[in-house]
């Protein structure tokens, strides 16, 4: 192997090294745990796994919202079950408490997005229902217990906050039951979460190294075109 041939493998083992860590950085940041099992006391369907939420994110790249949500169990498990990610775009209230049964405290939303396990959607504008819409089921996403969709986010314009200040909880129902009974478990408990937004540093950070190789290699290239001439 030549000296050239080796600071190329290095400069592309490098760059993929320093991707993975980007990559696994801005999942850490974005999602959020909940405990196993931890089905509201209030709930009073079935505990399947399916209604119970693992972990989950909001993340804004840009102008889309990507939303996620993975599950104990496969989605589609529990016939009717669907999941709802409640957004504060500047207006949100605990609209839970005053229900019945009372629950949900600290968890504030003035609209929601629903994704159901057969692919369909809707974004629900609580607020002005003219912003509701029925969400395109190609950018929603099904695999084993996980359930994601991305959007634009101007189909969820604000009541106040910028788009990188919304806040969010998500909570699978039971569509079989009436009521808050039909809410099984909320994530995060009773509060909300910040919308996620990878940090430009790691994006910089990741085109430095690839282009002080890219120098190195250019580098290397002329000392060796020099030591044959």
């Amino acid at each position: 192997m030549t000296v050239k041939q080796a600071l190329k493998l290095i400069l592309s083992g490098t760059i993929a090294f320093a991707a993975t860590l980007l990559l696994h950085g801005v999942a850490q940041a974005a999602s959020i745990t909940d405990p196993a099992g931890d089905f509201l006391f209030t709930y009073t369907g079935v505990q399947a796994g399916d209604l119970d939420v693992l972990s989950s994110e909001v993340t804004l790249n840009g102008t889309q919202l990507f939303f996620s949500a993975t599950l104990a169990a496969a989605v589609g498990t529990t016939p009717s079950a669907f999941y709802v990610f409640g957004l504060d775009r500047g207006q949100g209230t605990q609209r839970f408490v005053t229900g019945t049964p009372s629950v949900g405290a600290g968890v504030v939303f003035d609209s929601v997005v629903i994704l159901r396990p057969d692919g369909t959607g809707n974004f629900n504008d609580l607020l002005n229902s003219a912003n509701s819409i029925t969400l395109n089921p190609a950018s929603i996403s099904i695999s084993g217990s996980q359930i994601s969709a991305i959007f634009d986010v101007s189909l969820f314009p604000s009541t106040g906050f910028a788009a990188v200040d919304y806040t969010w909880n998500l909570w699978p129902r039971l569509g079989s039951i009436s009521g808050n009974a039909a809410i099984s478990d909320f994530a995060p408990d009773a509060s909300n979460a910040s919308v996620a937004v990878p940090e430009p540093s790691g994006i910089a950070g990741l085109l430095a190294i690839g282009f002080g190789g890219l120098m190195m290699v250019g580098r290397t290239r002329r000392i060796l075109n020099v030591s044959k001439s």
